[in-house]
């Protein structure tokens, strides 16, 4: 007689961990009672269990020269893993540069080498085999590069501090899209007192290599077994930096005009696109709005808003971006509001972009960031939307195309949501939300002997 093994291990791995029988984070019993926040949402080829994402968040965790520079550790493996034992749909990597000069400080991970494809494969591994997508957020600091993990700025009592030479920073390799002293983000630059580095400009040559190295990267997200890849164009780092007429001072075809300005993101996002399987989705992340409307420098330069952010989303689906991340800030020191440390700002303008979109008719996904913390909050964000996105392979529902659903005929703001700090606080935080919606869902199968709430 042969016994079977009911302790089924997950297949593919050089280790033993067990396949759970239910996908943590799962409801035991789905219905049209469910909240939208626990029902599954289709991309492409990829499935999250549920609507709950864990944003990028850096760690300043990766060495910072030798032969594993840039590299994920095992502390990438514990904590992002973490979070998808207890039920998050999709963890995201942090941001992650596709050059060395790219990085946020000299502890951020990159993917400009293949080298670096070992540690992220690591953590895709460990993460898929919780039932969780795996993402990965590439990125360029630009201007913002070089500075230091913040805990090392803190004791200074400053937000943030230049990295130099002696703690492995670049300060002669700081690039962005205009160079010169009032390029540098504090709008001056002070020996003692600027908290970043002086930029100099990107020639066109170095704006091609960047182009081309962003979609090398993503060709080796894809080899470490990731799912889903953004592409990073918020916060006042490159992508952004070139969008707005603030740091973006060139003359040439890569300034001036909105076609100019939005020259450089729309090249990289058909670069990656073309680079990756067309199963894999795309989510872009943007500052929506850098919140100088009628402020002097908007007055005397311009700025990024929201109108000009409706018309970038409106030309996304036809470029093969699947979600569009709405966040804000990042690019000036003066800007009026903390968009991120405003609770249910992004909530808002998510809100009116996605109907610019709906009326247009085009399907883009919509993913909203910031101070997502209560479990009310984040069901009424997503109540109401579809179950899986129209771009180029998974049909939508006609309930989707016209942003509501069966449910009290609610309109939803947005399709998943991207939190942060929350689960550096609570890494339960599914579990706990699902409860206090009253969602009874599965567990990992390691915790199954303790009774199964708070």
């Amino acid at each position: 007689m042969t016994l079977s093994n009911l302790n089924t291990p997950v297949p593919g791995l050089p280790y033993f961990t067990p396949q759970h029988l239910h996908s943590p984070g799962t409801p035991k019993k789905l219905s049209s009672a469910t909240p939208t926040l626990f029902t599954p949402l289709r991309i492409r080829n990829a499935t999250l269990r549920n609507r709950i994402v864990v944003s990028p968040m850096c760690q300043y965790s990766t060495a910072v020269s030798g032969p594993d520079i840039g590299a994920l550790t095992d502390w990438h493996v514990a904590t992002l893993g973490h979070y998808a034992i207890k039920g998050a749909g999709l963890v995201f990597v942090e941001a992650t540069s596709v050059q060395p000069n790219g990085r946020i400080s000299p502890n951020c991970p990159g993917l400009w080498d293949d080298a670096q494809v070992i540690g992220l494969k690591r953590v895709a591994d460990f993460v898929k085999s919780q039932g969780a997508l795996v993402g990965v957020q590439l990125a360029h600091a630009g201007r913002k590069s070089s500075t230091a993990a913040p805990w090392m700025s803190t004791v200074l009592g400053r937000k943030s501090k230049r990295a130099d030479k002696d703690i492995g920073g670049w300060p002669d390799d700081v690039k962005g899209p205009s160079g010169g002293e009032s390029q540098t983000w504090d709008g001056f630059f002070d020996l003692e007192q600027s908290r970043f580095w002086t930029p100099k400009a990107l020639t066109i040559d170095e704006i091609r290599e960047v182009v081309q190295d962003f979609a090398k990267a993503a060709v080796r997200s894809v080899r470490a077994g990731v799912d889903v890849i953004e592409i990073h164009a918020a916060h006042g780092y490159l992508l952004h930096q070139f969008l707005s007429p603030i740091s973006n001072r060139r003359t040439d075809e890569y300034g001036g005009s909105f076609e100019n300005r939005t020259r450089l993101l729309f090249e990289v996002i058909k670069a990656v696109r073309s680079s990756v399987p067309e199963t894999i989705p795309i989510f872009l992340r943007m500052s929506s709005t850098e919140f100088l409307e009628d402020t002097n420098l908007d007055k005397e330069m311009g700025s990024w808003d929201i109108e000009a952010t409706i018309e970038v989303a409106k030309r996304l689906p036809a470029l093969g971006i699947d979600l569009l991340d709405i966040s804000s800030g990042g690019n000036h020191p003066k800007q009026r509001i903390d968009g991120v440390n405003t609770k249910d700002c992004h909530v808002k303008i998510a809100d009116r972009i996605r109907r610019d979109i709906k009326a247009n008719n085009l399907n883009l996904l919509i993913g909203v960031v910031g101070l997502i913390t209560e479990a009310e909050q984040a069901r009424d964000i997503v109540e109401g939307a579809a179950a899986s996105s129209e771009n180029h392979i998974v049909k939508e529902t006609d309930a989707a195309k016209e942003g509501t659903n069966s449910k009290d005929g609610n309109k939803s703001v947005a399709d998943i949501i991207m939190v942060g700090r929350q689960f550096l606080r609570e890494p339960e935080w599914v579990l706990r939300v699902a409860e206090k919606l009253g969602v009874d869902v599965w567990w990992p199968n390691q915790f199954t002997r303790i009774p199964q709430q708070f």
